[in-house]
């Protein structure tokens, strides 16, 4: 085993797919891990190629506090993609996902689950290619269950459904993490998160061609043929989500299995580990050029936007902003919490707080919070199906924190350890 210090912890004792490889990234949050030696299987595993903020901005040549501004200028200024290739560098066989090295990540899990399976798929009506992470659940060697939430893959299903023919699709494991990025931004179902991916590339992105379908998909180490059925439906679930609680079992949409394509050379199966750093950073971290963009239409001196590690990187948020007048803050709140449905907690501060340092937020909401003038409280307010504790109905309490300077008594905030 290499130390720590190390950029990658390669782990070549023997390791089990069953819980036991969870286990240990479970002890590695934040460091890239590479099990060599899963046991029964050829291939290895690596994760954690996304669990840190540093990591992604290094794939997209960007600064930790550049990465929003890097995101709203991929998506708002797209590059079509046109360098493609073949299937030369691949070994094709019939799909067997025994083959792969997929993992049961903890003991109350539906099964085994892929997740880091980048879905392609094409707009049944417009022809349109979108890209999208989504769990996986094996159930045979040949067919998964893959859990739809009402987005653009879910829209296109119900549009194959409609005119009763199975969706092609092809599920991408092992890329790029910027293409991984690009995946799970926040785009028009008329976009192509390719294109997105293009932009993070300077135009330099390459696609592979598919074999039995027409999509075009990133050049990863395992790329998976297949069709979801519009007619099966199986239980899926239980699943750890961002949270760390088990999600609902849910009947969802059967994918049938046909081809199955390998890197000749060292391919490796991402694992994305659920409830982990880049499960969460990886969900969570493209809401947050919504929410700036929400907040620049009605404050154009809004700094940044931090979705935190602690609120899971979904239900808590932190706001950068140069405060204009007395009543901004109160304001931004109500921006970004309309901006990002599922937000839960917002906290507002002055350019002199670092949002990425949980401690320097704590100062002030320490320094400058009165309770009764600057927390507002919104009940029965719509939340996210995450929150473990929102009603039934979906609804829950979201609160508000003004932690910004008051402008009438500017003086009396100066933080001196800044000043001199």
């Amino acid at each position: 085993m290499k130390s720590e210090k190390d950029v990658v912890i390669e782990i070549d004792d023997e390791i089990n797919a069953k819980y036991e490889a969870g286990n240990i990234l479970r002890k590695h949050p934040k460091e890239t891990v590479l099990l060599s030696n899963i046991k029964g299987y050829d291939i290895p595993v690596v994760s954690g190629i996304c669990n840190t903020r540093e990591k992604i901005a290094n794939s997209i040549n960007c600064d930790v506090n550049e990465i929003t501004e890097k995101i709203i200028e991929a998506t708002e200024n797209p590059i079509k993609v046109s360098n493609f290739k073949n299937l030369d560098e691949y070994v094709s066989i019939k799909a067997d996902l025994s083959k792969l090295p997929i993992l049961t990540h903890y003991k109350r899990d539906g099964g085994a689950y892929i997740t880091a399976g980048v879905v392609i798929a094409k707009d049944p009506e417009t022809g349109v290619q979108n890209a999208s992470i989504h769990r996986m659940l094996v159930i045979g060697n040949k067919k998964l269950a893959i859990r739809l939430v009402p987005r653009n893959l879910f829209t296109y299903y119900k549009k194959a459904e409609k005119i009763g023919k199975d969706l092609e699709i092809a599920i991408a494991i092992g890329m790029d993490p910027a293409i991984l990025l690009a995946s799970t931004t926040s785009i028009s179902i008329d976009e192509d998160e390719m294109e997105v991916a293009n932009a993070f590339k300077n135009g330099e992105l390459e696609l592979v061609e598919c074999e039995e379908s027409d999509l075009k998909v990133p050049d990863a180490d395992i790329i998976i043929e297949g069709k979801i059925s519009v007619k099966e439906k199986v239980k899926e679930g239980p699943f750890v989500d961002l949270t760390d609680t088990y999600d609902v079992i849910r009947d969802q949409p059967v994918i049938n299995l046909s081809t199955m394509h390998i890197k000749k050379e060292n391919p490796m199966y991402h694992a994305i580990l659920p409830a982990g750093f880049e499960h969460k950073l990886l969900q969570g971290l493209p809401q947050e050029p919504r929410i700036f963009k929400a907040i620049k239409n009605m404050l154009p001196t809004v700094k940044n936007v931090v979705l935190t590690e602690g609120g899971c990187c979904w239900l808590h948020a932190v706001v950068s902003i140069n405060k204009q007048t007395q009543g901004d803050a109160k304001n931004v709140i109500m921006a970004a919490l309309s901006a990002h449905p599922s937000l839960k907690h917002v906290v507002i501060v002055d350019e002199d707080i670092n949002i990425f340092d949980p401690q320097d937020v704590e100062y002030a909401i320490a320094t400058r919070v009165k309770g009764d003038d600057d927390i507002i409280i919104i009940p029965k307010a719509r939340g996210s199906s995450l929150d473990p504790v929102a009603l039934p109905d979906g609804t829950t309490t979201k609160i508000g924190v003004d932690a910004t300077k008051s402008l009438e008594e500017e003086n009396k905030f100066e933080r001196v350890s800044l000043s001199e």
